[in-house]
C-alpha cells in the first residue's frame, strides 16, 4: 500500500529519543523505521525532545521541547489517566538503558495531579537524561496524552518502555489499538531476576497491547518465557540497516586489529570481550582490541585490562558518533559482539556493512539474520579466541565468511521492516488491506 492509495492509514508513534537527539540504537531505529513507513502511512511521532529544524516527508514530528506558548491551545484538564497506579519511586538519576537497581514504594500516589506547562522543562534539550527519568516518563505520558486526544489517527504505535505508559493512557482514552515496538527489555539489561517497576510496566503493558512487535525471535522467546505473553499477538519484525558505502583507511599500527562496539553494561558482555582479548595474545600477540563504547561499568573495564597487564594492546575510544565509527570499522580486521542477551544487534550488521568477518553471540536476534557470521554462546570466550585467531590467519575463511554476510545483507532492510510492520497491522484489521 503506497501514500497514493485512497485510504492512507494514520499512525501515532511515540519514542523516546530521536536523531540527532540519541543515547544509542533505539533512536537511530525509531527514525529508519518511521522513514521507511512513510511511504505507507501518515507518521505522527511525539517525542520529548525534536530538532525544531528538522522536516521530515509524511512525517509530523513534535517534540515537547518545542511545544512552548503552542501548548496552550492543547486540552489542559486534568484527567485521572493513571488512577490505578499505586506506585511511588525514589529520586534516581536514571538512564533508560540501564540501571544500578530500582527502588520503589507500594503506597498510594496523585499520579494524575501534575502541572502541565510547569513540566514541559522536563523535555529541554540538554536535560533529558538527568534527574529522574522515571519522572520524566510519567510527564511525557501525560503531556503525549493530552495531544494525542486532539487528533485524528487509527494505531498507537509504541517503542519501548519509556513510551509504554503513554501507550495504555492513549488507549484508554480512544480506544485505538495498540501496538508495542520492543527493542530492548528489563530482562535484557539487567537479567532474569530484575524485577522492579520497569520490568512490572512492561508486563502490564504488553498484557494490554493488542500486538507486540519484537526485533527478533530471541526477543520474542523472552516475551513468552519471562513476561508470560502469549504466542497469538507477538509477530517478530527483524530489524533494518542503513545503506552505507563502505571504505578502507589503512591503520597507523602494523598489527590486527579487532573490535567491540556498545554500551559497557552487563548486557553487552565486555568483560567476555576482555577475556578474550586475553586469550587471543597469549598466542597472538600482534593483535590490538578496541572497546568502542561508554556505560557505567567504563572504569572497571579500563581497570580490569590493566590488571590483567593487557593495557598497552587494549584500548578504549569512549562514545564516537556515526562518522568516527565508521572510520574505525574502516580499518578493522574481525568484529566481535559477545553480547549476553541481545535483542538485535545493529552494530554487527554495520561491520558486515563494511566487509568486516563477524563474531557473535548466539544470545542475539541479528544471529538469526547473519546466518555467514561465526556464533559462539556469551560465556563460551574459548570458542570465540579460535575463531578470532583462525579469522586473523586464514584469508580463505575470512573471505567467505564475509561473502555470506554480504548474501545476508541483501534481506535485511527499513523497507522490509516497514513492509512487514503494516502487513502486521492489516492482519489485525486495524487496516484496511
Amino acid at each position: 500500500m503506497l501514500l497514493t492509495d485512497k485510504k492512507i492509514p494514520k499512525i501515532l508513534m511515540l519514542g523516546w529519543e530521536f536523531p540527532p537527539v540519541i543515547n544509542g540504537g533505539l533512536g537511530v531505529a525509531c527514525h529508519d523505521l518511521a522513514i521507511a513507513m512513510g511511504s505507507y502511512a501518515d507518521i505522527t511521532m511525539i517525542i520529548p525532545k525534536a530538532d525544531k529544524n528538522q522536516r521530515f516527508d509524511n512525517i509530523n514530528l513534535i517534540g515537547l521541547n518545542n511545544i512552548g506558548s503552542d501548548f496552550a491551545n492543547l486540552n489542559t484538564e486534568e484527567k485521572t489517566v493513571f488512577s490505578d497506579e499505586k506506585t511511588v519511586f525514589v529520586n534516581s538519576n536514571l538512564n533508560p538503558y540501564y540501571f544500578d537497581g530500582i527502588k520503589y514504594l507500594e503506597e498510594e500516589e496523585d499520579f494524575h495531579k501534575i502541572n502541565l506547562k510547569d513540566n514541559l522543562s522536563d523535555f529541554c534539550i540538554d536535560s533529558l537524561y538527568g534527574g529522574d527519568v522515571i519522572e520524566k516518563v510519567k510527564h511525557f505520558a501525560k503531556l503525549a496524552t493530552q495531544i494525542a486526544i486532539k487528533r485524528d489517527f487509527d494505531i498507537i504505535h509504541c517503542h519501548d518502555w519509556m513510551t509504554m505508559l503513554a501507550g495504555i493512557a492513549i488507549k484508554k482514552e480512544t480506544g485505538k489499538p495498540l501496538v508495542v515496538h520492543v527493542h530492548s527489555l528489563e530482562v535484557d539489561r539487567g537479567g532474569p531476576d530484575s524485577k522492579g517497576w520497569v520490568y512490572h510496566t512492561e508486563k502490564k503493558c504488553m498484557e494490554q497491547a493488542d500486538v507486540l512487535i519484537p526485533v527478533s525471535n530471541f526477543t520474542a522467546d523472552i516475551i513468552k518465557n519471562h513476561y508470560g505473553i502469549c504466542q497469538e499477538k507477538i509477530y517478530p519484525v527483524h530489524n533494518g540497516i542503513r545503506n552505507v558505502k563502505p571504505f578502507k583507511t589503512k591503520k597507523k599500527y602494523k598489527e590486527k586489529t579487532v573490535l567491540f562496539i556498545g554500551r559497557l553494561t552487563r548486557q553487552k558482555g565486555p568483560e567476555f570481550f576482555l577475556d578474550i582479548a586475553c586469550k587471543i595474545l597469549k598466542s597472538n600477540p600482534n593483535v590490538r582490541f578496541v572497546m568502542a563504547g561508554s556505560g557505567n561499568n567504563y572504569s572497571k573495564m579500563v581497570e580490569d585490562s590493566a590488571k590483567k597487564k593487557i593495557g598497552n594492546k587494549f584500548h578504549f575510544t569512549g562514545f564516537l558518533n556515526t562518522k568516527e565509527l565508521n572510520k574505525l570499522l574502516s580499518f578493522t580486521d574481525v568484529y566481535v559482539m559477545p553480547s549476553v542477551s541481545e535483542p538485535f544487534g545493529l552494530s554487527a550488521v554495520e561491520a558486515a556493512q563494511f566487509g568486516i568477518p563477524c563474531v557473535i553471540s548466539k544470545q542475539s536476534g541479528v544471529a538469526e539474520v547473519l546466518q555467514g557470521a561465526l556464533k559462539f554462546d556469551f560465556w563460551d570466550t574459548k570458542k570465540a579466541s579460535d575463531y578470532i585467531l583462525n579469522l586473523l590467519k586464514d584469508n580463505v575463511l575470512a573471505e567467505k565468511v564475509k561473502k555470506d554476510a554480504y548474501q545476508n545483507l541483501k534481506h535485511i532492510s527499513w523497507e522490509i521492516a516497514a513492509k512487514k510492520v503494516i502487513d502486521t497491522y492489516q492482519q489485525f484489521n486495524f487496516i484496511a488491506n
